[in-house]
C-alpha cells in the first residue's frame, strides 16, 4: 500500500470518527422509506441463502442498519468499517451483531470464505486508482458462486467532490461519482460477473441517482 493510499485511508477514518455520532443519529436506518433499495438487499439475501451457508460481510457498515437488516433476512453477517467510532456505535446499537475495523482495499479475511459482500455507499470513498484493488479483494474472499451487491451515487458524468466540513466538524473526505458502466467494467476486470444493474432517480432529499449492481463470482 503506497503512501498516498495510506494518507487517504487515514483522512477518511479521521473524518468519520469526527462525524460518527451525528451521522449515526441522523441515519439510524438509511433504508427506511426506500422500498426500491430494500428490494435490492432482499434479492441479494435470497440469492446468498440459496447458494450456501458461508457468512456475509457488510463493508462500510457505518451505523450497522444494513448489517441488522441482512441478519433479519436470515444471513450470518458481520460489519466492517474504517472508522473505530462507527464500529463502537454500531456495536452499541446492535449488540447481537459483530462489527470490526477494516478497509475495503485490504480485507483481513482468508481466501474463499464469504458467501456474499454488501457495500452500500462505501466505494464512493475509494479513489479511482484503488477501486481495482478493492474488487480484487472482493473476488479473493468470496467463495465460488458468492455474490456482491454495490450501491453508489451515480449520474451521467464522473467526478470527485472534496468535503472540508460536515455537521460543524472540520474533515477531509473525498466522494467519487461514477457511472454504472465504469463500475461494472471494474467488476468484470476483477473476475466478477455482472447479473443485475438498477438505476433509480433521486428521492426528494437526494441530489444524484442511485445505482445498484449485483455481481457473482463464477462457480
Amino acid at each position: 500500500m503506497n503512501a498516498e493510499t495510506l494518507d487517504h485511508l487515514r483522512a477518511t477514518r479521521t473524518s468519520y470518527d469526527k462525524i460518527a455520532d451525528v451521522y449515526s443519529e441522523r441515519h439510524a436506518d438509511g433504508l427506511a422509506g426506500r422500498p426500491v433499495d430494500r428490494a435490492q438487499v432482499a434479492a441479494f439475501a435470497e440469492l446468498v441463502r440459496d447458494s450456501g451457508s458461508a457468512p456475509v460481510a457488510d463493508l462500510g457498515s457505518g451505523p450497522g442498519y444494513v448489517t441488522a437488516r441482512l441478519r433479519a433476512l436470515g444471513l450470518p453477517v458481520f460489519g466492517v468499517d474504517i472508522s473505530p467510532r462507527m464500529v463502537e456505535l454500531a456495536r452499541r446499537a446492535h449488540p447481537g451483531l459483530r462489527f470490526h475495523v477494516g478497509s475495503l482495499t485490504s480485507l483481513d479475511l482468508p481466501d474463499g470464505t464469504l458467501g456474499g459482500i454488501v457495500a452500500l455507499y462505501s466505494i464512493i470513498h475509494v479513489p479511482d486508482e484503488d477501486l481495482p484493488t478493492a474488487f480484487a479483494e472482493f473476488h479473493r474472499v468470496l467463495v465460488p458462486g458468492g455474490h456482491v451487491l454495490l450501491a453508489f451515487q451515480s449520474g451521467d458524468e464522473e467526478g470527485r467532490l472534496h468535503l472540508a466540513e460536515r455537521f460543524g466538524q472540520e474533515i477531509s473526505l473525498d466522494h467519487y461519482w461514477r457511472t454504472p458502466q465504469t463500475v461494472a467494467g471494474h467488476l468484470t476486470e476483477a473476475g466478477l460477473r455482472l447479473q443485475v444493474r438498477v438505476l433509480r432517480e433521486p428521492y426528494e432529499d437526494e441530489t444524484r441517482p442511485r445505482a445498484f449492481l449485483l455481481a457473482r463470482k463464477p462457480a
